[in-house]
C-alpha cells in the first residue's frame, strides 16, 4: 500500500504520482507550473518585501496552493482527466480566487455595516468553508474534514445538547462564519500565518537543497561514514534518513527517497527484509524530530509558546539524537545476530571524495544556523539561505543552479507545500471551536481527572489520544489538535511536579512561600526546612487556581515556566509522531514495505518496536530536565541515557553482542531502570552502568569466539 493508491483516505499525498498519473495534457502541466513559480516568487515577495494584511495573505495563500490541490488532485481518482472533473476543478479555481478578490475589496463593507452579513457574505464565507473540506478530503481523506465538521457542529447544534462540562450554549451560524472566514481566529488565524511564512520558506529552503544535490550528498556522507562498521548499511539507513529528515519535514517523503538506496543496501548486507523495512520506517519517522524543519512542529511549538524558533531547535537537538541512538543500538544488535560483518562492499564510498565533491552542500545550512544564532528571523535566515544554495551550487560541476534549475526547485517547493497549506488552513477551523468554546480547558481537566492527577498516567492517555487521532491525521495536525487539547494539562502537573520537589526538599524562595500565607500561615516554618510530600500535596491544593500561575512563576522563574511548557508541547510532538510507526494505519511503515517487498502490517510492527525512543524520551523529559537543563546536567542525563537505552533494547532483543539468557536479560533490564530512572543517585546510575558493561564486555568476548 502506498500514499498514492488510495488518494481519498490516506494521509499524505505524493502530488508526483497524480501529476503523472492522472494529470497527463501537456497544457495542464504547463500551466501547474506557471501557477507554482508565481506562488513560489509572491511567498518569497510576501515574506521578505510586502506589508499586507496577515489575512489577505492568508486568503491569497489558501486560494494559491488550494488551487494547485485542484488541478493536481482528482475528486475521485478514476475521474482521470474527464471533462466533468476538469469543469468541477476549473470551477473550484474560480472560487478560490473570487474568495480573495472579496475579502480585499469587500470586507471593509463588512465592518461598515456592523459585522452584519449580507447574501454575499453568506454565500462567500459558507463556500469557503466547503472549499477546504472538500481540498483536505482530496489531499488527507476523509477523517480531517469529518473532524472539521463535527467541531463547527458543535458550536451551532448540537453543545447546546449536552450535559455536563461539555455543554456550550451555542452560536448563531452567521458569527461562526464571520469567526471562521472573516477573522484572524479560524481559517486565517495563527496557523495559517505560520503556514505562509515559515513553513513555506523552510519547504522551499529543502527544494533547493535537493535540486543542488544535496539528497545525493547526504547519502554518499552516511554510506562513507557507516559502512565499514558492523551492520554498517542499517547505520546509513539512520544516518541518511535523520539528516535527510531534517530538511524534508516528511517523514513518507522521506521513507521513499532515501530508502530506495538503503534497503536494498540492508537487504544486500543480510539483514532480513522486514527488519530493513522497519529501520527505514523508524529513522524516516525521527526525521521529523530533528531540527531546523520538524515537520512544521517547531515553528507551530514556537507561536504557541511564545518561545523563540532557535531555542526550540536547540533544546530539540539533544533528545532527537537519543532517538537515533536508540534506532542504531536495534541496528547494531540485529547486525550481530544476523551476523552482518563490516566489509569493503564494491559499491563502498570514499569520504575524502564526498566531501570533496560535496562541501559545499554544507555552506546553506552554515549559513542557516549562524543567522539564527544572530537572532535574524526565520523567514529571512531561510531566504538568505536559498540564495546560498544557489551561490555553492557554482562549486559543483555537475549540479549547477541556472536559471531553468532555479524555476524547477521553486515550482518543486510550491508543489511540496500545497497539501501542508490547506491542511493548516482547514485545522484553523477547529483550532478556533476550541478555542471559543473553551473545550480545551475542559479537556485538560478531564485528562487529569482521568489520571487522578499522576503525570505518567497523564502520558499515557496522551499517547492513547495521539495514536487515535494518527490514524486519520497527518502527523502535524495530530500535533495541532491535541497540543491546544491537552498541553494545559501537561504543563500543569509537571509544573507542580517540580513545585512540590521544591517544597519537600525546602528549598522554595521566600516570595513563594509568602503566597501560602493565604493558605496556612502555619505552614511556613514547615516550608522552610522541608515537608513531607503528602503534606505539600495537600497544602499546594488549597492555593486558588488564580495564585498558582504567580506561584510557579515565583517559585520556578519565568524561564523554568516557559521551559516547562516547551517540554509539554514536546512531549506531545513526540508522542503525535507514533501514528507513523504504530498499526493499523502507520504510512511510513507501509511505504517502506511497499520497497522491501514485505507484509505491511507486520512491518509496522517492526517499526513499532525499533521507535521505542518515541515513547522513552518523552518520559525522560517529563521527570527530567533534558529540555531546558544546564549543560551539565545534560550531560549526564545524556550519557546514562545511552547505555540505559542500549541496556533496554538488549533485554527486549535478548541479544546483545551474544546471546543473552533470561537471568541475564533480566539483569540488563535491571541496569536499564538503573540508568533510566529519574532522579537517582549518581552512584545507582553508576552501578547500572557497571552491570551493563559486563553483560557487554562477556557477550563481546563469546561473539568473537564464534567467528
Amino acid at each position: 500500500m502506498t500514499a498514492s493508491s488510495q488518494p481519498t483516505a490516506s494521509k499524505e499525498v505524493n502530488l508526483d504520482d497524480f501529476e503523472t498519473k492522472y494529470r497527463t495534457g501537456t497544457w495542464l502541466n504547463r500551466l501547474v507550473f506557471t501557477i507554482s513559480i508565481f506562488l513560489a516568487v509572491a511567498h518569497i515577495y510576501i515574506n521578505t518585501i510586502a506589508t499586507l494584511p496577515e489575512l489577505w495573505v492568508s486568503a491569497f495563500h489558501f486560494a494559491g496552493f488550494g488551487a494547485l490541490c485542484a488541478l493536481l488532485i482528482p475528486a475521485h481518482p478514476t475521474w482521470q482527466n474527464s471533462k466533468i472533473a476538469m469543469f468541477f476543478d476549473s470551477a473550484i479555481v474560480l472560487a478560490l480566487i473570487g474568495m480573495v478578490l472579496y475579502i480585499v475589496f469587500f470586507e471593509d463593507a463588512l465592518y461598515a455595516r456592523g459585522v452584519t452579513f449580507n447574501t454575499a457574505d453568506w454565500i462567500v464565507s459558507s463556500i469557503a468553508v466547503l472549499l477546504s473540506l472538500e481540498l483536505i478530503r482530496r489531499t488527507s481523506g476523509w477523517f480531517i474534514p469529518f473532524l472539521i465538521v463535527v467541531a463547527l457542529t458543535y458550536v451551532v447544534l448540537w453543545g447546546s445538547w449536552l450535559g455536563g462540562m461539555f455543554n456550550f450554549p451555542g452560536l448563531s451560524m452567521e458569527t461562526l462564519l464571520y469567526r471562521s472566514f472573516f477573522s484572524t481566529d479560524g481559517m486565517f488565524g495563527s496557523i495559517s500565518r505560520i503556514s505562509w511564512s515559515f513553513v513555506f520558506m523552510f519547504i522551499l529552503f529543502g527544494a533547493f537543497l535537493v535540486k543542488s544535490g544535496a539528497g545525493d550528498f547526504i547519502i554518499d556522507l552516511s554510506r562513507s561514514l557507516a559502512s565499514k562498521m558492523i551492520g554498517g548499511p542499517g547505520f546509513v539507513a539512520v544516518l541518511g534518513s535523520g539528516l535527510m529528515g531534517s530538511v524534508s519535514g516528511s517523514s513518507v517523503a522521506n521513507t521513499v527517497s532515501t530508502g530506495v538506496i538503503t534497503i536494498p543496501l540492508m537487504r544486500k548486507a543480510g539483514f532480513p527484509a522486514r527488519f530493513a523495512a522497519g529501520v527505514e520506517a523508524a529513522a524516516s519517522t525521527g526525521g521529523q524530530l530533528m531540527p531546523p524543519v520538524m515537520g512544521a512542529g517547531a515553528f507551530i511549538m514556537a507561536s504557541y509558546t511564545q518561545v523563540s524558533y532557535v531555542t526550540i531547535i536547540s533544546v530539540a537537538a539533544i533528545p532527537a539524537l537519543l532517538y537515533f541512538l536508540s534506532v542504531g543500538f536495534f541496528v547494531r544488535v540485529e547486525a550481530k545476530r544476523s551476523k552482518v560483518i563490516a566489509t569493503e562492499s564494491d559499491d563502498a564510498v570514499n569520504m575524502s571524495q564526498v566531501l570533496k565533491d560535496g562541501w559545499h552542500h554544507i555552506v546553506p545550512l552554515t549559513v542557516l544556523v549562524t543567522l539564527l544564532v544572530q537572532g535574524f528571523t526565520p523567514t529571512y535566515a531561510a531566504g538568505i539561505s536559498i540564495l546560498a544554495v544557489i551561490a555553492a551550487s557554482f562549486l559543483s560541476r555537475k549540479h549547477r543552479m541556472g536559471p531553468a534549475e532555479i524555476l524547477d526547485a521553486m515550482a518543486q517547493g510550491a508543489k511540496n507545500m500545497s497539501t501542508t497549506a490547506v491542511l493548516l488552513v482547514g485545522i484553523g477551523l477547529v483550532v478556533n471551536v476550541i478555542s471559543t468554546t473553551g473545550v480545551g480547558n475542559t479537556f485538560s481537566l478531564l485528562i487529569t481527572n482521568w489520571a487522578g492527577g499522576s503525570l505518567f498516567f497523564t502520558i499515557i492517555l496522551v499517547a492513547i489520544a495521539s495514536l487515535i487521532l494518527g490514524m486519520g491525521l497527518p502527523v502535524t495536525a495530530s500535533y495541532i489538535v491535541l497540543g491546544t487539547l491537552s498541553a494545559p494539562a501537561l504543563f500543569n502537573l509537571i509544573a507542580e511536579s517540580q513545585l512540590l520537589e521544591m517544597m519537600s526538599s525546602g528549598n522554595l524562595p521566600e516570595a513563594a512561600s509568602a503566597i501560602f500565607m493565604l493558605v496556612d500561615p502555619s505552614a511556613i516554618a514547615t516550608l522552610a526546612q522541608g515537608m513531607p510530600m503528602e503534606q505539600a500535596q495537600t497544602l499546594l491544593a488549597q492555593v486558588p487556581n488564580d495564585f498558582k500561575g504567580m506561584l510557579m512563576d515565583q517559585a520556578l522563574g519565568a524561564q523554568s515556566v516557559a521551559m516547562i511548557l516547551v517540554t509539554a508541547h514536546m512531549i506531545i510532538f513526540w508522542l503525535s509522531q507514533d501514528s507513523n510507526v504504530t498499526p493499523p494505519v502507520c504510512l511510513t511503515a507501509f511505504a517502506a514495505a511497499a520497497i522491501a517487498k514485505t507484509p505491511p502490517m507486520l512491518t509496522g510492527m517492526t517499526a513499532w518496536k525499533l521507535a521505542k525512543g518515541l515513547y522513552i524520551v518523552p518520559l525522560l523529559m517529563a521527570y527530567t530536565p533534558l529540555i531546558g537543563g544546564d549543560t551539565e546536567t545534560l550531560l549526564r542525563l545524556s550519557f546514562f541515557a545511552i547505555f540505559g537505552m542500549y541496556a533496554l533494547v538488549g533485554a527486549m532483543e535478548g541479544y546483545l553482542e551474544d546471546k543473552v539468557s533470561i537471568p541475564t536479560r533480566l539483569v540488563l533490564l535491571i541496569a536499564s531502570t538503573m540508568m533510566l530512572w529519574p532522579n537517582l543517585d549518581l552512584w545507582i546510575e553508576c552501578v547500572g552502568l557497571v552491570l551493563f558493561l559486563a553483560v557487554f564486555i562477556k557477550g563481546n568476548k563469546s561473539y568473537k569466539k564464534s567467528l
